[in-house]
This record gives C-alpha cells, sequence and structure tokens, in this order.
C-alpha cells in the first residue's frame, strides 16, 4: 500500500510518499480501507520533533480515518467488512492515518454518520472527540452557563462553538473581522476582533463584570495566566495547548478558578455522541481546504504559515489520490 513516510525530523519535505506492507488485522482488531483523513497541529509537531522520545523513525504519522472495514480479525463482533466507519488512532501508539489502510483496534472506532461524507467525518474525529473531552466531561459545562472560545474560526474553535450551543452555553469567541459570519452561522453569540481589541476588556463589558464560566484555550501564548481576567468566580480553564512557557496564574487564585489541561482519550463513547449531534443538525464540521494523500506536505506547510486564512480544517482525500 502506498502511505507517506516520515524519515527524519524536520519540515514538511521529511514526509514522503513510499510504498510499504499492507497491514493485518490481529485479535479484536479491524482493517480499514481508508478513504480520508485529515490534519491537526499535532500532526506537524510531531513531525517536527516535539515529541522524539514517542515517534521512533520511520513512522506512518495521521490522527483522523474515515473508511470503509475491509477486513476483521478474531473476536470482532461489532462491526463487517463493508461499514462504514470513522475513529481516531491511538496516538503515540502505533502507524497512524496517512496511509490507504489502518488497522485498529475495535473499542476505538465508530460507525460513521450517515450524513457526512468521507472527508467531512476524518475532519471531525480528533477535534470532535477533543471538544467532548475537554467541554462535556472536563469542563462539565452547564446548560445556562457562558465560554470564551479562543480561535473560533479554526479546526477545533468551529466544532467547540456548536458543541457549547448544543449543550445551552452563550458563546463568546475570538476571531479576525472577515470571520465575523462564519463563526455567527455556527452559533456563535459575542465575535470579539481579538486583533482589535482586548479580550478580556471585551468580555468584562459584555458580561457587566462577571466574566465567563469557562475559558477553553485552543491557542496558547498567555492564555493560561490571561484568562482568569476574564473569569467569573468558580469559573474553569480548559487548555489542549502544550505550553512550554512560564504561566503566572496568580490571579485565578481570587476566582477559586480550576485549570484543566487536556489530551483527548480514544473511545467509541465520544464518537457515537458526535454521532447523535451530527444527525441531529447541531454540529457540521467545516472543511477548509482538500488536499491529495501525495500532497500532504503541501497541507502541512498551509497549516503551519500564520493568519492562513483557513476556516475549519484541511482533509485529505487517499482512496483516489494516488
Amino acid at each position: 500500500m502506498k502511505a507517506i513516510v516520515l524519515k527524519s525530523f524536520g519540515g514538511p519535505e521529511s514526509l514522503q510518499l513510499r510504498e510499504v506492507p499492507k497491514p493485518v488485522p490481529g485479535q479484536g482488531q479491524v482493517l480499514v480501507r481508508v478513504h480520508a483523513t485529515a490534519i491537526n497541529p499535532l500532526d506537524y509537531q510531531i513531525r517536527r520533533g516535539d515529541y522524539p522520545e514517542l515517534v521512533p523513525l520511520p513512522a506512518i504519522t495521521g490522527h483522523d480515518v474515515s473508511g470503509v472495514v475491509e477486513k476483521i480479525g478474531p473476536g470482532v463482533t461489532a462491526f463487517s467488512p463493508g461499514d462504514e466507519v470513522w475513529y481516531t488512532p491511538q496516538i503515540f501508539d502505533g502507524p497512524g492515518s496517512y496511509a490507504e489502510y489502518h488497522v485498529a483496534a475495535e473499542s476505538i472506532i465508530g460507525k460513521k454518520p450517515a450524513s457526512l461524507s468521507h472527508l467531512e467525518a476524518a475532519s471531525l474525529t480528533l477535534v470532535g472527540g477533543t471538544v467532548w473531552e475537554a467541554l462535556v466531561v472536563r469542563a462539565a459545562l452547564r446548560v445556562g452557563e457562558s465560554i470564551l472560545i479562543h480561535g473560533g474560526a479554526g479546526g477545533v474553535g468551529h466544532v467547540a462553538i456548536q458543541i457549547a450551543k448544543a449543550m445551552g452555553a452563550k458563546v463568546f469567541t475570538t476571531v479576525r473581522e472577515t470571520n465575523f459570519e462564519f463563526v455567527r452561522s455556527l452559533g456563535a453569540d459575542i465575535v470579539i476582533d481579538y486583533a482589535k481589541e482586548d479580550y478580556v476588556a471585551a468580555i468584562m463589558r459584555e458580561t457587566a463584570g462577571h466574566g465567563v464560566d469557562v475559558v477553553f484555550d485552543t491557542i496558547g501564548g498567555d492564555t493560561l495566566s490571561r484568562s482568569p481576567d476574564a473569569l467569573a468566580q468558580l469559573g474553569r480553564i480548559v487548555s489542549i495547548v502544550d505550553t512550554a512557557q512560564p504561566q503566572n496564574i496568580i490571579q485565578a487564585w481570587g476566582k477559586n478558578a480550576s485549570y484543566h489541561l487536556v489530551f483527548t482519550r480514544q473511545n467509541r463513547g465520544k464518537l457515537d455522541e458526535l454521532s447523535a449531534l451530527v444527525e441531529r443538525g447541531q454540529l457540521r464540521p467545516h472543511v477548509g481546504a482538500v488536499y491529495s494523500l501525495a500532497d500532504l506536505p503541501l497541507a502541512h506547510a498551509l497549516l503551519e504559515t500564520p493568519n492562513n486564512g483557513l476556516r475549519g480544517k484541511i482533509a485529505i482525500e487517499v482512496l483516489s489520490s494516488v
């Protein structure tokens, strides 16, 4: 089979299209013909060498799969050949999704929502699971609460807006002015142009000094230290960014705030919950660009480009790409 192989840590040119052996499903595993995958910041972080001790080279990376079951291993009962499925491969545990075929444990695979194309489904698996873990499991966002979502037009942010609205929250988000209508169409209530206005001042003005109940950090920088200034009493800050720089969180003490650092965990249950939102019309991923598997290095370069103007996710067409 054809796959994109990371031969050394570095730039997008480190990703090469190669012929590799087709995997064979073992006990409790499913072999999936990959129709589509997607790219995430995690993918270029791995490629450039942020986690060298966790990624033996050469490696096949990638963390989104939408495809069709081709073969099942011994003991598999939930799936049959021909089933359309979606899932996030186990991160840092075996080959990823940048390939024509992928093998995964039955326990992490879900039935693909019928209303989504493979490109759309592959654009939702990792980010959808991450948002569910962040807002539902960790922040325990409740009906009637308010949330500030940083980077609302991005791959994670645009999904977070939709899930937060489905949970009954009032949604504030930061984007550039060119994305105002886009995030409003997703359900954002209050939109802040972070390039023109300080988000803390905007939040305190819009909430009459009360602050928001939850802050969802998708951008890093000084967000962990500044967010308490926009937070209500007993508020929660959830971050999915592996921020290396020291953060002063003394302001969180006066707010009785709690911090949650999230690295998503794979399971079928979250996929089933996301499927329910999709089928009820409350969630749909936005595919901002599509590349072939062979052009994956170009997709990586685009995602890494600051202010690239992208909305939503970059999807990768695998089935007919090589």
